[in-house]
Order: C-alpha cells, then structure tokens, then sequence
C-alpha cells in the first residue's frame, strides 16, 4: 500500500496513553517523541496527528484526517449538536474511556429534578451539548460557558449547577455535588470521515480496524479449559459465556471423560467456575487471550 492513512488522536489527556496502548497491541510501532505532534508508524501504512481532543471531531469531518480515536462526547458536542450529524462514522467503541455528561447541583439547594433549574444559571464545557438536552426537556435555563474547573462554579458563585463530564463521580462527591440528570454517555471510539475515499484507503481503514477489533475483542474475553465426563458436556455448555459452541476432545485412554475447551467474551467470574464445577468440570483453566481475529 503506497498511500498512507491519517488518524488524529488526543496528544495528551485521559485518552492519550489507552490510545497509544491500543496501537501498540495492534502491532502498530510508533516512536512517541516528546513534543513532536506528527508521528509515522512502522510497518504500517499511518500517520498519527496528535491534536487536542475537540479538534478531531472537525478535522476527521474536514477529511483532512481520514481516522480519529476521541471520546463521542466530542462528536456530539463538535458535530452532531451543531448539525453537522453524519460527517463521521462510527467504525467501532473501543471499550475504554467511559464517562457520562452530567447535570449536577449543591447537595444542599434540595434541586431533584431538571425542570427546578429553569431560570438558573448552569456552568458547562458543553453548551452547544447542554442546550440541545435543556430544548428537548423544554427547561429555559442561562448557559455559563466555561473550560476547566467546572465543578468549583457553584461554590464560586459562578453558576447554580454544572453539567460536566463524569467517571466514577469522585469529584463530584469531594465538591458536595449531587447528579439529578445524564445528558449522554461517552466512549472512546474509532471514527472515519464520511467524505468518499479511494479503495486503497478505505482498505487501509479495515486493516486497521480488524486489528483495533481483535484487540479489544480480546480485552474481556477468556480462554477457558477443564476436563468434565462427557455426559455433563450439555450441562457445562450452558454454563460458558461463549463466543461459538465449544471444543470437545476425548481424553487419552478414557473414553468416559473429555477435554472441554471454548472461548468466553467477558470476564470468567469465581461464580460461572462454581457453576462449572457443579455441572461436572474439574481441572478449570482460565487464561487470557492476547488478540481474536474472526
């Protein structure tokens, strides 16, 4: 492949270093330097461009990026709540980066409900985001656009709620800040311009793809073994969380037992091995499994 695909990704930030992670598990070599915003990889068509994370969303819409890798809360504030919905396409989640766009308020103002802050004032980096949500649930409210430090404007006196991006709701807590509303939910995922390409890109694009998925894929998933008397095969079967129907292999001078192999797409739990172990199973393996390419 002669040409070459350009994907934006974060340069810094809580998506950086899972994203670089995920290349690399890829089998995508990159030499990260310090400072250096253009990057090429080894042994693989691409181009990284690393870029503040509200940018992606225009320059993959633009086509000046054929890829990104960024959170769809930045899609949907930078794309879809501007109109401009459909310039990019979702090629797939990518399983890290969970987060949800929240409304918060003071513990103490005893707000519960959306409809109580018509007339506030709600502090956000997500206006276009934060509007569009306040129009569907018919609430006239004062948008108080601000970046950073969001959480601090009601104790600044700066706003009445806020409504800001959420992971484990830690610092909400620590800000005596109390969730009433989820605007969305956000991810990372991996996005292509919706501008036509050649062929030779777009079978660039599922190279790169394949191998995302086969490593996120795998991420979860398990190999599981045991050994089990064959007349528990149907019992164990129903136990396993698997991707297609087990590996059944009779064992070496007993033809009374077998070898029960398959492959779980999420995690094995000490209550599925109980299970197991109670339809029969002995002998129970679980590893993990680096890549799954279908």
């Amino acid at each position: 492949m002669s040409k070459r695909l350009r994907l934006a990704m974060q340069k810094s930030g809580r998506l950086s270093d899972r994203s670089r992670d995920l290349l690399a598990r890829a089998g995508i070599g990159i030499e990260w330097r310090s400072g250096q915003l253009h990057c090429r990889a080894h042994a693989f068509p691409l181009d990284v461009m690393l870029v503040r994370d509200d940018d992606i969303p225009q320059y993959v819409a633009d086509g000046i990026c054929d890829l990104g890798i960024v959170g769809s809360n930045m899609i949907a504030e930078r794309l879809d709540a501007r109109g401009q919905a459909g310039k990019v396409v979702t090629l797939r989640t990518l399983e890290f980066g969970r987060c949800r766009l929240s409304i918060a308020v003071p513990s103490s103002a005893g707000i519960k409900d959306i409809s109580a802050l018509a007339g506030k004032r709600i502090a956000t980096s997500y206006p276009d985001s934060l509007r569009q949500y306040l129009l569907a649930q018919k609430v006239s409210a004062d948008i108080v656009e601000i970046s950073g430090s969001v959480e601090v404007a009601p104790t600044m006196g700066v706003a009445d709620a806020i409504c800001d991006l959420v992971s484990s709701g830690a610092t909400l807590s620590a800000n005596h800040l109390v969730e009433i509303a989820v605007v969305y939910s956000s991810e990372a995922v991996l996005v292509r311009t919706a501008k036509p390409l050649d062929d030779e890109i777009l079978s660039g694009i599922d190279r790169l793809t394949a191998r995302l998925s086969g490593v996120v894929r795998a991420e979860q998933a398990k190999y599981i073994m045991m050994n089990a008397p064959a007349t528990a095969v149907d019992a164990i079967r129903r136990v396993i969380p698997g991707l297609e129907e087990p590996t059944v292999i009779p064992l070496y001078g007993d033809k009374q037992r077998v070898a029960i192999h398959a492959v779980a797409p999420e995690p094995i739990f000490w209550e599925t091995m109980e299970g197991l172990k109670q339809a029969g199973a002995t002998s129970i393996l679980v590893v993990p499994i680096e890549k799954i390419i279908e």
